[in-house]
């Protein structure tokens, strides 16, 4: 539609510009030659005098296309005719270059428009029927064939397959299903035919949430896009005022004619044109959420894209952000000869058979026997510390190296009537690319804290190792919320959860970021930031998206506002002609589009 838009808005001015020049050039009676500029003129300017008009009447706001209309019809009126048909030409091809440099900048976010499969292979009585999305249920058992899409969230139930969710995740790696693997809408299926069972409608699958969100994220406007379209209500106006001083002031205090005061009155409106201002600052934005969408970080609008880039602080969740949440036994250093590899085992799964802590878990699934506790006498849980109990009447502590006396800096120690006899390195489960993306936040300038319901001997040994700036443990989803409360009124924070049980905080943060919230209905709905992929590293990409974002739009801004006011002023002391005012509007508008798209060269 753009581009028949586009097609037919070039053909009309090809065809207004022959008339308009036919009528310059050629040796005609002046009554033909004024019918021709008229035509080529109505030709040429009617869809921009019919928006001004439109715009006029319904807002009572006059805009570029205004300016615009009286400027070439001014300069028609004062024999002017070859320059103000330049200007209308280049104002449309602008125009036309400006809705293409958009359209381009919209594909950034098209895969994943297109992420929807609009139909259905329904599987009933051994019968395969094709059906539309919408009219899927829940339990509906689908066909899914190579190559297709699939519609709806669901459970591979028969066949195995590789699917490609590079839509959904920004990673191009292919994933492998087998029976049980749970599928989300959008995905491709690479190999072979599978069959899914149906687990959610299509109102609140993964792809509708999605398209939910791209639709709305570009409407959401900064306080700058909001600002410059306050000012931009103020200024056409005021600049016409302007204009108009120009011609009444300079015939009365100069010697400067009439005709020569009039025409650079309309050279000034040409100039005053906001269109690259106006253009420059939503165009940025929507590239910038346009290319993050790509990598698989999907904006919910162009206020969250900019605070990013003005961030202080972060929080994060421990569980399921910074950590798996799982731990696992990396080794066992025996320090007592007496004892073997598997009667230290035998006695810690004894001990932690009692406890329900992660740490528990891990020591339990060091074997598949099944733990005989019976012999176990006087367990208690030392609280930061361990566990103590009586085994064949001897005392044995498990736990840090405060609770079993020991220098060694191990997670965890066995001591059995205060001898030392084993220490267990225990793998905290801290996630790929944690410390690197902690390492980038500081020198970004961003202060770190880790808020986590842990224990305080696991909370400190994490945050340590990651070196995190300040740590808070055994919280309560309230005393997330209150502390964020703190940190945050000082400065934009950010807050990392993984989307489950940080739903109020995310909700309630400056920028609220879902780590690997692909399908979790609760992130998507209360985050600003959702990370299709588990993987922290994108929290630094987007920091990086959003400073750049800003980098170039602040640079349109600054080339733009400064070329037009040199130009205004050449204008009034007569030293800039149409030619430059036609630089100063499409011109500085097609040279900001340009250093614009550089967004997408910079991350593609």
């Amino acid at each position: 539609e753009v581009e028949t838009k586009n097609e037919f808005s070039l053909r009309i001015l090809i065809i207004g510009l022959t008339i308009g020049l036919l009528g310059y050039f050629l040796k005609l009676p002046n009554i033909i030659k004024i019918v021709l500029y008229l035509i080529s003129y109505g030709l040429l300017l009617y869809k921009t005098t019919i928006n001004a008009i439109k715009l006029l009447f319904r807002s009572r706001t006059i805009n570029e296309n205004f300016l615009i209309t009286i400027s070439c019809f001014g300069a028609l009126a004062i024999g002017e005719v070859l320059e103000g048909m330049m200007v209308v030409t280049l104002y449309i091809i602008g125009k036309v270059l400006e809705e293409k440099a958009i359209n381009n900048s919209r594909k950034s976010i098209k895969g994943l428009l297109d992420i929807k499969q609009n139909y259905a292979n329904k599987k009933e009585d051994n019968e395969v029927q094709k059906v539309r999305v919408e009219e899927v249920k829940v339990g509906d058992i689908l066909i899914v064939k190579k190559g297709e899409k699939i519609p709806l969230d669901g459970v591979v139930i028969k066949g195995e397959s590789a699917l490609d969710t590079s839509a959904l995740t920004g990673e191009s790696e292919e994933v492998n299903v087998k029976t049980s693997s749970k599928v989300l809408s959008g995905s491709i299926n690479k190999k072979d035919v599978i069959e899914i069972k149906v687990t959610a409608l299509y109102e609140d699958s993964t792809v509708a949430k999605i398209l939910e969100l791209l639709e709305s994220a570009t409407d959401k406007k900064t306080k700058m896009e909001t600002s410059i379209s306050k000012i931009s209500k103020i200024y056409t106006p005021t600049v016409i005022i302007l204009a108009i001083l120009v011609i009444i002031m300079l015939p009365i205090f100069t010697d400067v004619t009439l005709k020569s005061s009039i025409y650079r009155g309309l050279t000034f409106l040409v100039i005053s044109c906001p269109c690259a201002i106006v253009i420059s600052v939503p165009l940025s934005y929507f590239t910038g959420i346009g290319v993050a969408s790509k990598k698989g970080i999907l904006i919910k609008g162009s206020t969250y894209l900019d605070n990013l880039s003005n961030a202080k602080n972060i929080i994060f969740d421990k569980t399921g952000t910074l950590t798996t949440g799982s731990f696992r036994v990396e080794s066992i250093d025996i320090s007592n000869d007496s004892y073997t590899r598997e009667d230290v085992i035998e006695i810690l799964r004894k001990g932690e058979s009692f406890s329900n802590h992660p740490i528990a878990k891990s020591i339990l699934s060091l074997s598949n026997k099944k733990v005989n506790n019976k012999d176990i006498k006087d367990y208690k849980e030392i609280e930061g510390k361990g566990i103590s109990f009586t085994l064949d009447d001897k005392r044995v502590l498990i736990g840090n190296k405060s609770l079993c006396d020991c220098d060694n800096d191990t997670i965890l120690h066995l001591n059995i009537d205060g001898v030392h006899i084993a220490s267990i390195t225990i793998n905290d489960g801290i996630k790929e690319n944690a410390k690197e993306t902690i390492e980038g936040l500081k020198k970004h300038g961003i202060k770190t804290y880790m808020f986590t319901g842990d224990k305080k001997e696991i909370a400190l040994a994490i945050g340590k190792k990651l070196e995190i700036d300040e740590i808070k443990y055994e919280m309560l989803p309230t005393d997330k919320f209150s502390n964020y409360e703190k940190v945050s009124r000082a400065a934009i924070t950010i807050f990392v959860g993984d989307g489950i049980n940080d739903t109020p905080v995310l909700k309630r943060a400056d920028i609220g970021i879902a780590m690997g919230a692909v399908g979790q209905d609760a992130a998507i709905e209360a985050s600003d930031v959702v990370l299709m992929k588990d993987d922290l590293s994108k929290i630094l990409l987007a920091i990086d998206i959003s400073k750049y974002t800003k980098h170039i739009m602040i640079q349109n801004l600054v080339f733009a506002i400064t070329v037009k006011i040199l130009i205004l002023l050449l204008s009034v002391f007569g030293l800039a002609n149409m030619w430059f005012a036609v630089f100063a509007d499409t011109g500085v508008t097609l040279l900001t589009i340009i250093n614009t798209l550089r967004i997408m060269k910079k991350y593609n």
